[in-house]
């Protein structure tokens, strides 16, 4: 109760010159000024609303939607009626309750059939209070065959007190369409992250889960398909860094409902200064989803005695004809590799980071050329024994 749900800056602009200055050093600070350059569009969230909003016109000529949640509503009320909800209801759990009876801001995107996009959508999220809950609702809606690839960024300066981030992110993949939806999470350790993100998949559609979790003092995220049509795919890739006063509670969720379905998550995760990572996964395959496939992999790099990781895995499956695979490995840096790079003339520092960013690279290589190097260099940032 003691937390602020709403704060207004002002109103959606279009023209980033016309963004508070204060608001728009922010954002430049984190690069969004370059990385304007190389989008289809743009949306950024300052606490509880859009500051700055624009894409492309070619891309609005080939008829796709990208509005604030609230414009969505406002200009095409049918079809966020339609689709908002059916995804993740309101009453699917506690966190999206609050969500759906609070909720301000967000993204809607809706793209028409066989519509594909050569540079990617961006929305990036800031909190810049403390005391206070975003609580931004995105909805995403691809027609048949259509393909995008939707980046979300996050981030916060540091509080004395915490803040909280409760989201809710619904997509509905059509037949034959496909997203790639890349989140990069880099919340200062006041945060407490809890969100709800998971999309419906019909026949012959792909969703593409990459995942990126850095910061926020108690982060509780797992990226869900539910496999609605034959041969839709799910594949979730996840990397989580948990170190001083850190739980980075993370995994997935696979629900198989059709046949021939298949679905693959990669999770890393690494935990230094007595950090903890769990990793939570959860993956049925019905009595209808026969001929289906699902692989998991869960790899933890460990740096001390006081960190922990553990796999927390639920593998269901309804019926005879369908595989799970479940891995999960926990190591410590290879003295060896140490040795052997040091010995080539790297300090320690330079050679364990060399080893972190091997480990991630299943991670890094499916983020664009600018955000891996962004990404890489967040890395870089966290200091190992």
């Amino acid at each position: 109760n003691s937390y602020v749900y709403f704060i207004n800056h002002g109103k959606t602009n279009e023209n980033w010159n016309n963004v508070p200055k204060n608001i728009k050093n922010d954002f430049q600070k984190i690069g969004i000024q370059k990385a304007k350059k190389k989008l289809s569009g743009l949306n950024t969230q300052y606490d509880s609303e859009s500051i700055y909003h624009n894409f492309i016109e070619e891309v609005k000529k080939k008829g796709v939607i990208f509005l604030t949640s609230e414009q969505a509503l406002q200009l095409y009320p049918n079809l966020v009626k339609k689709y908002i909800n059916t995804v993740v209801p309101f009453n699917d759990n506690k966190f999206a309750a609050l969500n759906g009876a609070v909720w301000s801001g967000g993204s809607f995107i809706y793209v028409p059939k066989g519509i594909k996009l050569d540079k990617p959508l961006h929305s990036y999220f800031m909190i810049k209070n403390k005391k206070f809950g975003q609580f931004e609702r995105s909805l995403i809606i691809l027609e048949d065959g259509a393909d995008i690839c939707y980046i979300e960024g996050c981030s916060s300066p540091v509080f004395l007190d915490d803040s909280l981030h409760i989201a809710v992110v619904e997509i509905i993949v059509l037949k034959n369409a496909k997203i790639r939806y890349i989140s990069i999470q880099n919340w200062s350790n006041n945060i407490i992250n809890l969100v709800t993100k998971r999309a419906e998949v019909h026949e012959n559609g792909i969703i593409e889960w990459i995942d990126g979790n850095i910061g926020g003092s108690i982060n509780m995220k797992y990226p869900a398909c539910i496999l609605k049509g034959k041969n839709a795919k799910g594949v979730c890739i996840s990397i989580a860094n948990a170190t001083k006063k850190q739980f980075q509670d993370v995994g997935a969720k696979m629900i198989h409902l059709a046949p021939y379905t298949k679905s693959f998550v990669i999770s890393k995760s690494i935990v230094s200064h007595g950090g903890i990572n769990n990793y939570r996964g959860n993956i049925k395959i019905t009595e209808k989803a026969l001929n289906s496939f699902s692989h998991v992999e869960c790899n933890t790099l460990i740096f001390d005695e006081n960190s922990s990781s553990n796999t927390i895995p639920n593998n269901e499956i309804l019926n005879n004809s369908s595989c799970i695979e479940h891995e999960a490995l926990v190591s410590k840096v290879n003295e060896e590799q140490l040795f052997y790079l040091i010995s080539r003339g790297l300090s320690k520092k330079d050679a364990i980071q060399l080893i972190i960013i091997g480990f991630i690279e299943p991670f890094s290589r499916e983020l664009p050329m600018e955000y891996a190097v962004e990404f890489n260099r967040l890395l870089k940032d966290i200091k190992i024994k």
